[in-house]
């Protein structure tokens, strides 16, 4: 056997291995929609979350769903995070025709802390919800949300739920990358392992995180997290370190996001991340390059190109990358006609990466929401992707 020919065999079980993970993934995850809209019998107070920085344009359509949910014991509250357009004017706006938004304006952010961490955390201070819903400003719900996610974390006994959610905004080549973002951390982080005892398996989402108010006091709330950027995911390592139990339902006819709304604002918006992922490691993120190029982009060339078994094998592994990608995109409600763009989508996050690390070491930090957060204070925060201390 020729090395080209070993090579591509290992690929092909390699990828196969990972279909296999994602059909027993999609399987075991369970939808929001099976949960009846009028099982809601019990209804404990929900503090709803929402911080806004510069979110004039996604901010009131976010806020008009939260206030038709057909969950009677609820509490809204908007914190405005030093905006500098519209944003304090729009809730100063709905707070006036509904008395139930309460406002929270945050003028200076203390040092030490992220700015959004910080606004979650302000806004759970003012809190008085059995349970607190952390979702974004630019999150749309359909009204029997709450009530459905509340009648299944009170009878699974939760400390935590999450829901993933679908992107609403237009483009092939957009959907196809947001469904390998978010199919890259399916993987990663296994969400359909969250709920098994014993297990590590951990996940968190920004569009949809609810948790018990005790549960997240006694884990620190998001001062145990006050630099990570990616506060949402960090936010369920810290329940399932603690012990917490855990759920993640497929919600994507019932939340919905226009999480980017351009390729560029993609990059731009996962430049944040991306380093922070690895852990600000650079040798991390060399092997992540090598792992993303070897799985995802050979394949398609070596289809093309190799002669023999070699062919086949390659060609076996883009079948098998078709297939997961098209179980993902299934998982946010996805389009079957994006499979194609997922030729390309492997070369744009290879680009993200790259240039998201050049960026963050040449700034020595991330530049965020008109704020400059400093490399050297970054790397102190707990990884996220390591075994729990």
């Amino acid at each position: 056997m020729s090395f080209l020919t070993f090579f591509s065999l290992l690929i092909f079980l390699v990828s196969l291995y990972t279909l296999l993970q994602i059909i027993r993934g999609s399987l075991k995850m369970k939808d929001l929609g099976k949960m009846r809209a009028d099982g809601c019998t019990c209804t404990p107070l929900v503090s709803i979350i929402v911080p806004a920085c510069n979110e004039e344009i996604t901010l009131e359509p976010a806020l008009r769903s939260l206030l038709k949910q057909d969950y009677p014991n609820r509490e809204i509250i908007v914190i405005d995070d030093r905006s500098t357009d519209g944003t304090f004017e729009i809730i100063r706006k709905l707070e006036q025709e509904f008395p139930e938004i309460q406002v929270e304006q945050i003028t200076e952010l203390p040092t030490g802390w992220l700015g959004k961490n910080h606004a979650l955390y302000w806004g759970a201070k003012q809190a008085r919800g059995e349970i607190l819903l952390f979702t974004d400003a630019d999150v749309v719900m359909e009204p029997s949300t709450l009530c459905r996610a509340v009648a299944w974390f009170v009878d699974k006994k939760l400390d935590h739920l999450c829901l993933v959610f679908r992107n609403m905004a237009q483009g092939g080549l957009l959907n196809a990358m947001v469904i390998d973002a978010l199919g890259g951390l399916f993987i990663l982080l296994r969400p359909w392992n969250v709920s098994t005892p014993g297990s590590r398996s951990f996940i968190g989402v920004g569009a949809f995180n609810m948790i018990l108010s005790r549960s997240y006091w006694k884990l620190g709330g998001h001062g145990a997290l006050k630099m990570h950027p990616i506060d949402d995911i960090m936010l369920g390592k810290k329940v399932k370190q603690q012990g917490f139990t855990q759920g993640c339902l497929l919600g994507g006819d019932f939340v919905q996001v226009r999480w980017y709304e351009t390729i560029a604002e993609m990059i731009r918006g996962l430049m944040k991340n991306i380093f922070a992922l690895y852990g600000y490691r650079v040798s991390y993120v060399a092997a992540g390059l090598v792992g993303i190029i070897v799985m995802n982009i050979i394949p398609f060339w070596g289809l093309l190109l190799a002669q023999g078994s070699a062919r086949i094998f390659f060609g076996l592994t883009v079948l098998c990358r078709f297939a997961v990608f098209s179980l993902n995109a299934r998982a946010v409600k996805g389009g079957p006609g994006l499979l194609l763009w997922s030729l390309l989508t492997p070369y744009l996050i290879v680009y993200t990466v790259i240039k998201a690390v050049w960026t963050t070491i040449r700034n020595q930090g991330i530049d965020w929401r008109g704020t400059h957060y400093s490399l050297q204070e970054l790397k102190k925060q707990e990884p996220l992707l390591t075994l729990f201390p």
